[in-house]
């Protein structure tokens, strides 16, 4: 059993509007997805005093606190690996309250990711960085993988050879947090679901991803706030306590293009984080009664199902058909719309629907919710979650 599980919960919640130019600087979106994070707490700034983001946020940790009016930090941390980062926050603030290093953590994510740096283009310079990144991205630009839809739809292709799985089992996934979207006043594509036609229609961005199988580019912030299980039953929510919280990087691990191991047709990373996941948390897959997983890309989706224990290898497509992922089935997946339907806040806002799946208050209410499973970025070193009332 982990020495963090069930001593820490999530207490506080806040974000920014989602949109395609937010007309504001990153920090401003820091500062009031933060702010608002601690009015949902019941806390103030002075109750703060650590802060954790990822290494490709803009706003430090300093400059946050200054924004936000916290007086002093005594913890401050930042997680590599783009969207792999998101739920690493959380589980690096659950560490500082359980050991007493810190008594409120806030973890945050806030960029201009449309309307400035828009990471689904090509970066020339990437390639000749003088840094292991630039080793690594070496490997895979001069063929023309330079993008991340590219590089997912090489193992997208592989999986679908070797499984049998096609761009409608892809599109399944599409529609289903299209559906939870539309209901959903905070999402870009509130009240504009899509069929599965709608999605096999769209254009191709790197076959076989269509267009309506990536995700959105957005402008906005998240704020998740953390504090002591103990103290958390003072506060104004009801908390989501942190079961479990993990991190993991594979053999032979790059970032988007672990093309060099023997199989491409899963997400090893993904699996040790489960594995972590259901150890710590004594759980198991089949007592979640929902998920939030990282949904950049649908094929992606497919694959950590498999991973985390779910169903079997190459049987996803099986799991999912029929309505299985959306509310009302089997086990409902990103009910906020998720990345490709409410905003794409590199997994910060799937944190925030499990803490309401949690509470009881999110717009796609799942019934008698005790255990969420929430994931981070995958094709990446990654991270996960699992919540419980």
């Amino acid at each position: 059993m982990n020495g963090i599980s069930r001593e820490a919960a999530i207490v506080g919640i806040g974000a920014t509007d989602y949109s395609k130019n937010s007309g504001r600087t990153e920090l401003r979106l820091a500062a009031e997805a933060v702010t608002t994070a601690l009015a949902d707490a019941g806390l103030t700034p002075a109750d703060v005093d650590g802060l954790t983001t990822f290494t490709m946020d803009s706003n430090t940790e300093a400059a946050v606190a200054r924004a936000v009016g916290i007086p002093s930090l005594k913890f401050f941390s930042q997680v590599n690996f783009g969207g792999g980062a998101a739920c690493a926050t959380v589980q690096h603030a659950a560490m500082a309250v359980a050991s007493g290093i810190a008594d409120v953590v806030v973890a945050y994510r806030a960029f201009n990711e449309r309307s400035a740096t828009r990471f689904g283009q090509f970066s020339t310079g990437l390639a000749a960085a003088p840094t292991s990144s630039g080793v690594d991205a070496g490997w895979s630009y001069p063929h023309g993988l330079g993008t991340p839809a590219a590089q997912v739809a090489m193992v997208a292709r592989r999986y679908m050879h070797v499984y049998g799985a096609t761009s409608a089992d892809f599109g399944a996934v599409a529609v289903a947090d299209r559906k939870h979207a539309a209901v959903n006043p905070a999402a870009f594509f509130y009240g504009k679901p899509i069929t599965l036609e709608d999605h096999q229609n769209s254009r191709w961005i790197a076959e076989p991803l269509h267009l309506l199988d990536c995700c959105q580019e957005s402008d906005g912030g998240i704020a998740i706030v953390v504090t002591s299980a103990e103290r958390a039953k003072d506060l104004k929510q009801k908390p989501a306590v942190i079961a479990a919280a993990a991190q993991g990087a594979g053999s032979d691990q790059y970032v988007m293009t672990s093309y060099y191991r023997d199989g491409m047709t899963g997400l090893p990373e993904m699996g040790l984080v489960g594995e972590q996941l259901w150890a710590q948390s004594g759980l198991t897959p089949a007592e979640m009664q929902m998920a939030v997983l990282y949904d950049h890309f649908t094929p992606f989706v497919l694959m950590q199902l498999e991973e985390l224990g779910f169903c079997g290898r190459g049987e996803a497509k099986d799991f999912i058909a029929g309505g299985a992922i959306e509310h009302g089935g089997r086990l409902p997946l990103n009910t906020h719309g998720g990345q490709l339907g409410e905003a794409y806040i590199h997994g910060m806002n799937g944190i925030a629907e499990g803490v309401r799946q949690i509470r009881g208050t999110s717009v796609n209410q799942v019934d008698r919710v005790e255990n969420v499973l929430v994931t981070a970025g995958t094709g990446v070193p990654t991270s996960g979650l699992v919540l419980t009332a």
